[in-house]
């Protein structure tokens, strides 16, 4: 099985070099790649010893960042290697002060996993949540440094859990890493089922890293007046369907003001969101503190700021349901504001937990958004009551950080 791997990741470089002539993401996968012994050899301090943390993407980042930020605080002697798969990832962490060293992994061939864990010489190793490259994972097991997985969550119709060759092949890479810190219980099951032992239900990290967000939010005075005394929906990460819904429902309904995020933040999808609006809209770059209050809808034509405007907001509205899937629902839980999105988030647990336990409210069609953003905004109790679900599920599942320090670093606290 590992022949086939190792031709169909041969394939995959070949092709993309081919796709890099044509997409700029291509693009940037191929040349973040270029040199990269050259440039990893002379960025690695000979003399120190590594952690080295692996992320698929900028997803993934934030979800190992708070095991990062505790190991690099309470673990000085150590130094940081931070390496991504996509440059969604690479392109906007690549500056990140936390680490040591920044760079996109090398393909997964036998060479570079030899190459590439010889010029790191990591301890101890940190894949986050689905990463699962054979020859890296085989060369770090024959070279017994210790490889972690966390904030894993598995499922059932994956490749370990079928009775098929790939699937005994698949198995075989788990059972390749020293201990596996896993979300819930389903996971556990699973991989009970398949023998796997050394496993510790640590939850989601992702509740560690909004909690500290919420800590150090930054502060808009801007913002601040621009709410008032109103009841404030924060629109987040929003896409062409997400905004056409909360346009049609906003310019119909009175005493709400609306900040309105978007995924993309170009000039022409600003110009779009800016004309759905009937009501007084204004980007933010172009907002002024002695007219703000004026306006009921501000959109948000930057970056890096969305997790601290929602300490301003009342409910939240996240983005992405309508298309692959929702974006980051914890950074407004964590402000204890009731979170509504599109019909597409059964494959995020804190979505799902929350829904059940009615935090949260999924929509299929304007209907439904009109129905469950009147009685959210018309009815404080209803909105009270919907924010402490928010509050407390946060809460009891913040700790997944120190679990795993304790677990790695064989510490008693």
């Amino acid at each position: 099985m590992s022949t086939f791997y190792n031709l169909g990741i041969l394939f995959y470089g070949l092709f993309i070099r081919v796709a890099a002539l044509f997409n700029e993401k291509a693009k940037l996968f191929v040349a973040g790649r270029k040199n990269w012994k050259k440039k990893l050899g002379s960025a690695v301090d000979k003399n120190a010893s590594y952690i080295w943390f692996h992320c698929a993407s900028l997803g993934e980042f934030e979800q190992g960042r708070p095991v990062l930020v505790e190991i690099k605080k309470q673990y000085p002697q150590y130094k940081i290697a931070l390496t991504f798969f996509s440059p969604s990832g690479y392109e906007i962490r690549k500056n990140y002060e936390g680490a040591d060293i920044v760079a996109y992994l090398p393909i997964d061939t036998k060479k570079n996993a030899q190459e590439f864990i010889r010029l790191v010489r990591p301890e101890k190793v940190f894949f986050v949540k689905y990463e699962f490259w054979y020859n890296y994972i085989t060369e770090l097991k024959k070279q017994q440094i210790p490889l972690y997985i966390i904030s894993a969550i598995f499922r059932e119709n994956q490749q370990f859990f079928k009775s098929t060759s790939w699937g005994k092949w698949y198995r075989n890479m788990l059972h390749s890493f020293e201990h596996i810190f896993i979300q819930n219980e389903t996971s556990a099951q699973l991989l009970e089922q398949i023998g796997i032992k050394d496993y510790t239900i640590s939850g989601d990290t992702r509740f560690d890293r909004v909690a500290e967000i919420a800590r150090g939010a930054k502060k808009f005075e801007i913002v601040e007046k621009f709410r008032g005394n109103n009841v404030t929906l924060i629109a987040g990460s929003t896409w062409k369907p997400d905004e056409e819904l909360l346009a049609a429902f906003i310019n119909n309904s009175s005493d709400v003001k609306v900040i309105i995020a978007p995924h993309e933040v170009a000039p022409a999808n600003i110009n779009r969101i800016q004309e759905l609006f009937k009501k007084p809209a204004i980007c933010f770059s172009k907002a002024d503190i002695s007219d703000i209050d004026s306006y009921d809808v501000l959109i948000i034509d930057s970056i890096g700021i969305l997790s601290s405007l929602y300490q301003y907001g009342d409910i939240a509205y996240i983005g992405g349901g309508f298309g692959v899937g929702i974006h980051n629902i914890l950074e407004a839980a964590t402000f204890k504001l009731p979170v509504l999105f599109g019909p597409n988030y059964l494959k995020f647990k804190e979505a799902v937990d929350l829904v059940n336990e009615k935090g949260a409210f999924p929509i299929q069609n304007f209907t439904e958004l009109k129905a469950t953003l009147s009685k959210l905004l018309s009815d404080k109790n209803n909105r009270d009551k919907a924010s402490e679900i928010c509050r407390k599920y946060v809460g009891k599942n913040v700790g997944s950080t120190k679990l795993i320090l304790k677990k790695v670093f064989n510490t008693s606290t």
